[in-house]
């Protein structure tokens, strides 16, 4: 249980940084007297190197274990939060991001893949809802520096030192992590058909993955312009609306997690991917008012989604390939969540937002079709 709850704070970790850049930028640019547009080259870095370190996450685990590659990759962004504090140059910014992306990338994949082979599936649900409790919390801490009449720099400090402090717990825990022992289950690769099954339900996956990510980020970076610019709704009121679509996912996986006790992966998965189809259709046909009953609703179908199909890695492939699916699985979640920004603004530009939900519609079926036929092309076994 304590290993559990070390995990669980290392999740609100890695979600505390992902929402402050966009929520202090306004300020932070002026001040350091850099263009509006600087933001998209620092996401940027962050995305490539969070992608890369992702990517060989599953070796650092299988050379340095679990544990210190957690605690050190935390640290790597303790190191890039403070280098922010510091920065007077948009050099200096991008430098400090590299540590911060490939701190983030390392800490998703381990975790991701430690739970999904050691705890049950309501365990991987309520993390990445601990996620998205970091993810509220990081600007929440921000705005109440500012408050207090603190500079941003004093923000990213104190975002800094709760990480410092959580390398240090992360650390004092390693003897916990090396007691637990890695299930004695694994499928195998008993010939080439098998093989066949396996590279196919790779690929869909990870289009199922890379989908997935479109339609959650293109709704948290795009739903509350498309409420002001086609729905009239006031600009005050779509922001509202829009931090309810992340309400409804940190609140939904929490209730998965209760559910699951119940509900398999994939009676999950399915239900979520229900929810999110009434939403979409709700948020086409909503005026003003009903719009943040669809918000609502995407938020609480996305829930389910990534965590179950995280959870159902090792069950679906072997527990040897796991760590390296998942690495792949958290790049391509990464690669689809930074599309999405200049591909719904590039639709944007040229024909407009009315367009976003028939996009959104489009990614939706084509998630649905991978989701389902890599449910029924491969079998899920108990690990």
């Amino acid at each position: 249980m304590a290993l559990l709850i070390v995990i669980y704070l290392a999740f609100i970790s890695l979600g505390l940084p992902d929402g402050v850049l966009g929520s202090i930028w306004p300020l932070m640019h002026a001040d350091l007297g850099l263009a509006i547009s600087d933001a998209g080259v620092l996401s940027a870095i962050t995305s490539i190197g969070t992608v890369l370190s992702a990517l060989v996450g599953h070796r650092m685990v299988a050379r340095f274990k679990t544990g210190p590659v957690t605690a050190v990759s935390v640290a790597a962004t303790a190191f890039g939060l403070w280098g922010f504090s510091v920065s007077t140059s948009l050099w200096a910014l991008a430098l400090f991001s590299i540590p911060l992306g490939l701190g983030a990338g390392s800490v998703d994949s381990a975790l991701n893949n430690y739970v999904a082979l050691h705890y049950k599936a309501h365990h991987m649900n309520w993390l990445h809802s601990f996620w998205g409790v970091g993810a509220a919390g990081g600007p929440a801490l921000m705005a109440l520096t500012l408050f207090l009449g603190h500079s941003y720099r004093s923000g990213w400090r104190l975002i800094s030192a709760i990480q410092a402090v959580l390398v240090l717990i992360l650390f004092l825990s390693l003897p916990l992590f090396a007691r637990h022992k890695a299930p004695v289950h694994a499928r195998r690769t008993k010939d080439g058909q098998r093989r066949g099954v396996r590279k196919s339900g790779l690929a869909l996956i990870l289009s199922s993955f890379f989908l997935y990510c479109l339609i959650e980020a293109s709704t948290g970076l795009w739903a509350v312009s498309y409420l002001v610019q086609v729905k009239g709704v006031e600009a005050s009121t779509a922001a509202l609306y829009g931090s309810l679509f992340y309400l409804g996912i940190t609140v939904g996986r929490m209730v998965s997690g209760f559910v699951s006790l119940r509900l398999s992966n994939s009676k999950l998965i399915a239900s979520g991917l229900v929810i999110m189809a009434v939403g979409l259709v709700s948020l086409l046909l909503s005026n003003a008012t009903s719009a943040i009953f669809a918000l609502l609703a995407i938020g609480l179908g996305c829930a389910p989604i990534f965590p179950s199909l995280i959870h159902e890695t090792p069950r679906r492939f072997s527990i040897e390939e796991s760590g390296r699916v998942i690495g792949l699985q958290m790049a391509t979640a990464y690669v689809g969540s930074t599309t999405a920004g200049p591909l719904f603004g590039l639709m944007a530009h040229l024909v407009g937002l009315a367009w976003m939900v028939g996009l959104q519609g489009l990614f939706f079926v084509l998630l649905a079709l991978t989701v389902t036929l890599f449910l029924r092309r491969t079998t899920a076994q108990s690990v």
